[in-house]
């Protein structure tokens, strides 16, 4: 009977001073994990958000790096933290979309154990590989892929990264089966391509656009039906002739879930005001990526394209698997 009463108390006490703590959000900094290692994608647009938040906020973001399993190690990190809104994870499709579908015995649930704030960017991924591969467009980059066989190794970061995801349609879609070399994220992968010791990589154009302006990389095709405005010579998907290779990356940030809703609404208006302002447009842009549309932010906006997501790739994702093993 006391520790039934002692129990009750504690809990009106914690629900007392919840309101009180939320509405001093934030009073220190902020942990934002990327499931990647560094000068991947998902790294690259949680800083520029990042940044963008801490101003919004007052209060410092600190990006923490912790890669691994393609992103699932670090985002099975975040859904064990504690929600108090001091822990928030940079989510790609690799870890809340591929990674349900190529994992089995994955640790966490990307659609109940996460609060999810709401979409970052959007970015096409771009089929590079290294500069001397004696292929000049996209039909005799397949041709070569088809001729060679699994003797062409393709880079991933990781299984369920969203640049094997990128790659698992594309080798699909084009009938294509090449050796696979699984890397822990896509900064060491891309230089591993850009060095010669693999031969192509699928990736957010946000990752491989200075490469291929530099040089030191071949791009063929970039998915979906336009061209992107950071790689303005290189053909869409559509273009070339595979309209099948539709892939419109995104990025997010979620919480763990039960997070209380003041915190969560501190958080949703942080990231859009960071969204509003046009330097971090400017960034993101330049790199290939898009700001999400007002009617795309949000967390409502952020679990149904989720959803949706889960639901079309799902099929896609375990079909390619089995034509690719």
């Amino acid at each position: 009977m006391k520790k039934t009463y002692a129990a009750a108390v504690l809990t009106a006490l914690a629900l007392a001073v919840a309101p009180a703590l939320a509405e001093d959000y934030p009073t220190r900094p902020i942990m934002m994990v990327v499931p990647y290692p560094a000068g991947g994608p998902s790294d690259v647009v949680a800083r520029i958000v990042a940044d963008g938040m801490s101003r919004a906020l007052g209060q410092s973001i600190v990006v923490e790096n912790v890669g691994g399993a393609g992103g699932t190690i670090g985002t099975g990190r975040v859904a064990e933290a504690h929600a108090d809104g001091y822990t928030l994870l940079a989510a790609s499709m690799g870890s809340h979309v591929s990674a349900p579908a190529l994992y089995p015995n994955l640790k966490y649930d990307s659609t109940k154990d996460f609060t999810p704030i709401g979409v970052t960017a959007y970015a096409p991924a771009a089929i590079v590989s290294k500069k001397d591969i004696p292929a000049n467009n996209l039909k005799e980059f397949v041709d070569y892929l088809k001729k060679n066989g699994e003797s062409v190794k393709q880079a991933h970061g990781g299984v369920g990264a969203s640049s094997h995801m990128a790659c698992m349609l594309f080798n699909s879609v084009v009938g294509a089966k090449p050796s696979q070399v699984a890397y822990r994220g896509t900064g060491p992968a891309l230089n591993d391509v850009i060095g010669g010791h693999v031969d192509f990589f699928c990736e957010q154009v946000v990752s491989v656009m200075g490469a291929v302006k530099g040089g030191s990389l071949k791009a063929y095709v970039v998915s979906g039906d336009t061209r992107s405005p950071a790689l303005p010579d290189v053909p869409s998907a559509k273009e070339a002739g595979i309209p099948d290779y539709s892939i419109n990356v995104w990025s997010g940030v979620f919480a763990p879930k039960g997070l209380p809703k003041p915190v969560a609404d501190k958080l949703v208006a942080a990231l859009d005001k960071a969204l509003d302002d046009p330097a971090v447009a400017k960034r993101l842009q330049e790199l290939g990526g898009t700001v999400p549309p007002k009617a795309d932010r949000g967390p409502g906006p952020l679990a149904e394209r989720l959803k949706n997501d889960i639901g079309r790739w799902d099929p896609i994702l375990k079909t390619a698997a089995a034509k690719l093993n």
